[in-house]
């Protein structure tokens, strides 16, 4: 499918098993901008992740299909590319820049050749369609040029960045919920490549009598003044070019409320990518959407299919705590944490129990068992809990699960972790202890068999050789489905972990 002769459209690709569509973030490109092959072009979130998105192309943008917080499914056009000579742009004086891969290697496309570090999200001065109305660059006025990023809206703008009052505008496409011309604050800013944007392009006074709309980039802006009930077009914006930022809506906030500032109270149902939106008297609606709808689903899934049952045991930890402590006074560069250590118990008792390493083919009328264990580690995120992966974590020592624990939820909390990184997993390890919780009853990561839980670690009255003492006491649980075997296994698994708990020499035994 193409727009037009010579140019190209980048359909979304597969970015993960089972995903079949992915939520626009942001565009780090605009129309007009030229790309590279395997330049990253568009953030956006899948219900396992949130990935950059490079383009298999080269040439200038001249359609961007979709605005931020619009759903695309995979394989529809994403974007679309012109090779340069059909696509000239004579107000460009910016030159072109070499660029490694973007190191976000999807299914089919990208070189991989040079990672890159996650960039902080920066608004972006970038044509904002209509949801599913692609963006198209207007052919009379020739390839709108592209304008640089301007301060993140909570930070400072650069110095002398303002445009003053009355200064005229260039001709240019029109920014999302303007009818300013883009072209209005670029001047002394820098193309998206590095390399200054000409300011000698052809001005052309506003036209009288029309007042224009506020320009504001953010979307957490938008937000905020609709949640304080701010009119923003009574605001005046000191960002490049008269741009609002969250430091005037702050202030205006601040200030006394002004009647004509004030907007009607209407109820009124959020976008998809508002985020969070008053609805009512006092109520606030959260979208369900992307890894939070995900989670929904999954759960619900796993309570409907999975007739789980859950038993624990108080286990004294002093000594798997005395173990860690002797492990990293021996070797303090590469320390243990204590949820490798219940990580290696917990595949000594996989080893001993692999019923429980193990899912439900409810289809097939079967229970798989799985050669090597894939360790989920439920991990707490600003985006949700997710549980990433470790594939075949028996092949790996007690040190190199530390590490990629470390490494992983790193990466998790981050945001960084591909999908497939995300998927897999045969039995789940919960810390929830780090809650200051002792207990849980958790629901099964669908369609895993099981999952162990440990609770936080205090000092408790305990009975040792007929003595009584203080000592280091959690409390472990498992929660398993009752398909894969009986209380005599998952009693048996449990007890087993809790006496490696107790008695860490156990583990020698196993390994």
């Amino acid at each position: 499918m193409t727009t037009a002769v010579g140019t190209r459209d980048f359909l979304l690709p597969d970015l993960g098993e089972g995903l079949s569509e992915a939520e626009i973030v942001e565009w780090r490109v605009a129309v007009g901008d030229v790309v590279t092959v395997d330049q990253t072009v568009v953030e956006v979130e899948t219900a396992k992740a949130v990935v950059d998105v490079p383009c298999p192309y080269a040439g200038r943008v001249v359609a961007l299909h979709g605005a931020a917080g619009e759903v695309r499914p995979v394989g529809q056009p994403l974007i679309t590319i012109a090779p340069l000579d059909d696509a000239p742009d004579p107000h460009a004086t910016y030159r072109e820049e070499e660029r490694a891969g973007s190191g976000n290697v999807l299914i089919g496309y990208g070189t991989g050749h040079g990672g890159t570090g996650r960039r902080r999200r920066r608004p972006r001065l970038a044509l904002a369609p209509e949801p599913g109305t692609p963006v198209t660059a207007d052919p009379a006025a020739g390839s709108p040029a592209p304008a640089d990023s301007p301060a993140p809206a909570d930070s400072q703008a650069p110095a002398g960045s303002q445009a003053p009052a009355g200064s005229p505008v260039p001709a240019g496409p029109v920014l999302a919920g303007s009818s300013r011309p883009a072209g209005s604050v670029s001047a002394g800013l820098s193309a998206p490549n590095g390399t200054a944007a000409s300011a000698d392009r052809t001005a052309e006074p506003e036209p009288t009598g029309v007042q224009s709309a506020p320009l504001v980039i953010s979307p957490i802006v938008r937000r905020l003044a609709k949640e304080h009930g701010i009119d923003l077009a009574s605001l005046r914006g000191t960002g490049p070019g008269g741009v609002i930022r969250r430091a005037d809506l702050d202030a205006a906030v601040a200030a006394p409320a002004a009647p004509a500032a004030r907007l009607a109270a209407v109820p009124d149902a959020p976008a998809a990518h508002v985020g969070l939106a008053p609805a009512g008297d006092g109520d606030t609606v959260i979208p369900l959407t992307g890894i939070r709808k995900v989670i929904a689903d999954k759960l619900s899934r796993s309570r409907r299919e999975i007739p789980e049952v859950t038993i624990w045991v108080d286990v004294d930890a002093t000594g798997l705590l005395e173990t860690r402590a002797a492990i990293n006074a021996a070797t303090p560069d590469t320390p243990v944490s204590i949820l490798a250590l219940l990580a290696r118990i917990c595949l000594s008792g996989l080893r001993k129990y692999p019923q429980l390493n193990a899912h439900v083919d409810t289809e097939g009328q079967r229970i798989v068992q799985s050669a090597g264990v894939h360790l989920g580690i439920a991990a707490q995120t600003d985006r949700g809990l997710v549980v990433p992966v470790l594939r075949d974590a028996q092949r790996l020592t007690t040190r190199e699960l530390a590490a990629a624990l470390a490494e992983t939820t790193a990466a998790a909390r981050a945001g960084t972790l591909p999908p497939a990184r995300l998927t897999g997993g045969t039995f789940t390890l919960n810390n929830y202890g780090v809650f200051g919780v002792d207990g849980s009853t958790p629901i099964i990561n669908h369609p895993e068999a099981a999952l162990l839980g440990v609770g936080r670690i205090v000092d408790k009255p305990w009975v040792v050789d007929g003595q009584l003492a203080v000592r280091k006491v959690t409390q472990i649980s498992l929660t398993f489905d009752h398909r894969v075997c009986d209380g005599g296994v998952a009693g048996g698994f449990l007890r087993h972990v809790a006496d490696c708990v107790e008695q860490p020499a156990l583990l020698v035994a196993n390994v």
